[in-house]
């Protein structure tokens, strides 16, 4: 038998690989890249709470140090720079390269020069009071409208509701829906919970009902509009308007007026008197005390005409101008752990300037290549709006698909047609009879433009919107009308038709 003898041995050997290494820094790049401007200064107001070494130099002025975030002016000037030198802007094949950050300051890092050479006065630090002590604080001047739960649980107190009542009264309120109804909870649940009669609960519902908001508490659509119509103060009394009400709302809706006519056998002018009457009443009780507030959209971007040429410029208003602080120079001399503790804390927050200025960057070179793909709808509008997706930006500016959705999401441009998300400007593309494309955006924007200048007693169907768009060498199917009709929140030509 041969026995096969093998060597073992121990060497070593250099290979080059590459691969995509998230470090926390990277993290905190894409993180901050793809925040809404709202929740950029939510974080940085954190940081500025968490880090003793980060200051907001917003009211302070300018300075010249190369940690402060380069204004836009300056952000624009060094993209046109690089645009010119193709050598200082290689492309880019991985996600790390477009959102890498210097590497701040390592093990050997001379911080006690850097703040040495970084003098900065301590004027104010964190809790010193500025401004006239004699003004009202914000909590005393800050002010909200009255809810409806508020509105109702007052005239519950003015009222002369026996305890017993007032305690079914707050189960009522309590339960209301958006809109004003009592669907959350039914009559009998309420009188097992507050252990009254089914009885008593109806009793304390009406009298809430003759409430203002009238009709408040209704448990359908049906007796909202037959609480209005019998109301103390101004009741209608017309016996085709309160028969309509109780039999007829589904067929009303539907417009089905022949329909009305003949089972309740009347003429069809008499049912569209009765329908005026009854549309007049509100459907929605709690309407004026609607608790949707207002959302105000600040843009990131502007892009304006100035002298014949279209200018992008980055909005650095009310956002934190952060800088290194200097108070802390003192503390470097004296423990090593102190030492320790501002090298960390002067490394994050390094990072964090340096993340937020590249993240303003990115931001501006997507605005400017936006601009050069849709210039006809800065130009002309936008029904000359063309199609475009992330993949023709991304290319362009040497970037990754996933970099330009992450600074697309919630932020927004300022332009002279209006305020958008930089969403909007990528849209599929609906064919033309000529060859060329248009965006879907544009498309919505015909079909719009169509139906509000139709006649309404004879409103355009699908197909006629299809047919009066291939007239306008746009070649679309009728469910995709109908679909863009849905989306625009447009009813069908059946529920659009006014006969009054």
């Amino acid at each position: 038998m041969v026995h096969a003898l093998m060597a073992y041995s121990m060497r070593q050997e250099l290979r080059m690989s590459q691969q995509l290494v998230m470090t926390p820094q990277l993290q905190q790049a894409i993180k901050l890249l793809q925040l809404s401007r709202i929740e950029l200064q939510d974080l940085v107001r954190g940081e500025l709470l968490e880090n003793p070494l980060l200051d907001d130099n917003s009211e302070l002025g300018s300075t010249s140090n190369s940690d402060e975030p380069v204004s836009s002016i300056e952000m624009q000037d060094s993209i046109e720079q690089n645009a010119a030198d193709p050598a200082a802007t290689p492309k880019a094949t991985e996600e790390r390269a477009e959102l890498k950050v210097d590497d701040g300051p390592k093990d050997n890092f001379d911080w006690e020069a850097y703040l040495e050479s970084n003098s900065y006065a301590p004027a104010t630090g964190p809790g010193v009071a500025v401004g006239n002590e004699d003004l009202p604080s914000l909590e005393a001047t800050a002010s909200r409208p009255e809810t409806l739960t508020e509105h109702l649980e007052w005239q519950v107190r003015l009222s002369d509701f026996s305890a017993a009542e007032e305690e079914i009264a707050e189960h009522i309120i309590q339960n209301l829906s958006a809109a004003g109804y009592l669907r959350e909870l039914s009559v009998p649940a309420i009188a097992r919970r507050t252990g009254y009669s089914v009885m008593r609960v109806e009793e304390v519902l009406r009298r809430i009902q003759a409430f203002d908001p009238t009709s408040i508490g209704s448990r359908n659509l049906a007796e909202a509009l037959w609480v209005q119509a019998n109301h103390p103060d101004e009741p209608i009394e017309d016996p085709l308007v309160l028969g309509m009400i109780c039999k007829h709302l589904d067929a009303l809706e539907k417009r089905a007026y022949p329909a009305i006519a003949r089972d309740m056998g009347e003429q069809l002018e008499e049912i569209y008197e009765a329908a005026k009457v009854i549309m007049a009443l509100e459907p929605r009780p709690a309407r004026a005390f609607a608790s949707e507030e207002p959302h105000y959209i600040v843009p990131d971007v502007y892009i304006q005409k100035i002298s014949e040429e279209w200018v992008v410029t980055l909005n650095d208003d009310g956002l934190p101008k952060l800088k290194i602080s200097g108070m802390y120079r003192a503390a470097m001399s004296n423990s090593r752990e102190a030492k320790e503790y501002i090298s960390e804390r002067l490394r994050s927050a390094q990072w964090l300037i340096r993340s937020i200025q590249q993240r303003q960057r990115t931001i501006l070179k997507v605005a400017k290549s936006i601009l050069k793909f849709q210039r006809a709808f800065f130009d002309k509008g936008v029904e000359h709006l063309r199609p475009l997706i992330l993949k023709d930006v991304a290319e362009d500016i040497s970037m990754h698909e996933s970099t330009v959705s992450r600074v697309t999401t919630n932020k927004y441009v300022h332009t002279p047609q209006g305020i958008f998300e930089l969403k909007y400007f990528f849209n599929a593309g609906i064919s033309r009879v000529g060859g060329e494309e248009l965006a879907s955006e544009a498309v919505k924007t015909k079909i719009k433009g169509l139906i509000d200048n139709e006649d309404q007693s004879r409103p355009y169907s699908d197909q006629k919107l299809v047919e009066l768009l291939k007239k306008d060498g746009i070649d679309i199917a009728r469910r995709t009308v109908a679909k863009y009709r849905e989306q625009l929140g447009v009813l069908s030509s059946s529920k659009r038709k006014r006969l009054f």
